[in-house]
């Protein structure tokens, strides 16, 4: 693990307790959401070969973070999760915002008949992320404060055909952070489930955008827009919640001719 302190670059940036917990340390939105948090804050970074996240760490400081560590982080060690949240607010500090930025894409090609590949996405995808959630749910409920940002997709609010092994993975992780938000209630812990559409960056590149597309960026100052408002929702551009709404009364034929 690596530490590295600084002083924010002015006072014009906002100042807020507790520590920030990037979860994916190399993820585009998460760094984008990580920078949008970082003013006055200390910021940890977790990802696989942490040692080299030195331009990451490098913006946050820019960013004016007050600090900033990285640590080892494999998502898919499930077994490792509850010991490893333990670690890191021993180390720095009760964990305020834990951003839940890790995942992959996969191949859908390869999962149609590869079994083991499909497992591989829906395990990274699902079962590791609501193995961080219920861990670092019950460490936030005894502390009595805290937020958790997780990332669902519009590929999980209606399945298609074109990536159904991820959609899949992304529809559980909705209905699982759904239910944990409700059970949350009352308790002092948020949690904040973010449905972005097609997202321009290195996940996606080489694909056509899809409509109403969006930006790393635009799709982390929506949720630095929804934490500061205690929202528990957000779509991400906006209007794909009554879009959608309206997609899922599509008839199952009409929705199998959808190209993606």
């Amino acid at each position: 693990m690596s530490v590295v302190t600084s002083t924010p670059p002015s006072d014009t940036f906002p100042r807020h307790v507790g520590t920030v917990l990037l979860l994916g340390g190399r993820s585009e939105i998460g760094m984008e959401v990580a920078t949008r948090l970082a003013p006055g804050r200390t910021v940890v970074l977790a990802a696989r070969r942490s040692d080299q996240l030195s331009s990451q760490v490098g913006r946050l400081q820019a960013a004016g973070a007050r600090s900033v560590a990285t640590v080892e982080f494999d998502a898919d060690d499930v077994s490792r999760h509850g010991e490893f949240l333990e670690s890191v607010a021993q180390e720095h500090g009760p964990l305020a915002t834990v951003v839940l930025a890790f995942g992959i894409l996969g191949d859908q090609s390869l999962a149609v008949s590869d079994a083991e590949h499909a497992m591989a996405i829906v395990h990274t995808d699902f079962v590791a992320q609501i193995s961080v959630l219920t861990h670092g749910a019950r460490m936030m409920r005894v502390q009595g404060s805290g937020e958790l940002v997780v990332f669902s997709s519009v590929a999980g609010i209606r399945v298609r055909k074109a990536n159904y092994v991820y959609g899949s993975a992304k529809a559980g992780l909705d209905g699982f952070a759904s239910g944990l938000a409700d059970s949350l209630h009352g308790s002092g812990v948020s949690l904040l489930l973010v449905r972005p559409g097609f997202v321009i960056g290195s996940m996606t590149e080489g694909m056509s955008p899809a409509p109403f597309s969006s930006t790393p960026g635009q799709v982390a100052d929506a949720v630095a827009h929804a934490l500061a408002r205690k929202k528990s929702r957000v779509w991400v551009p906006g209007i794909l919640g009554p879009l959608y709404a309206g997609l899922n009364l599509l008839p199952s034929w009409l929705w199998r001719k959808m190209p993606r």
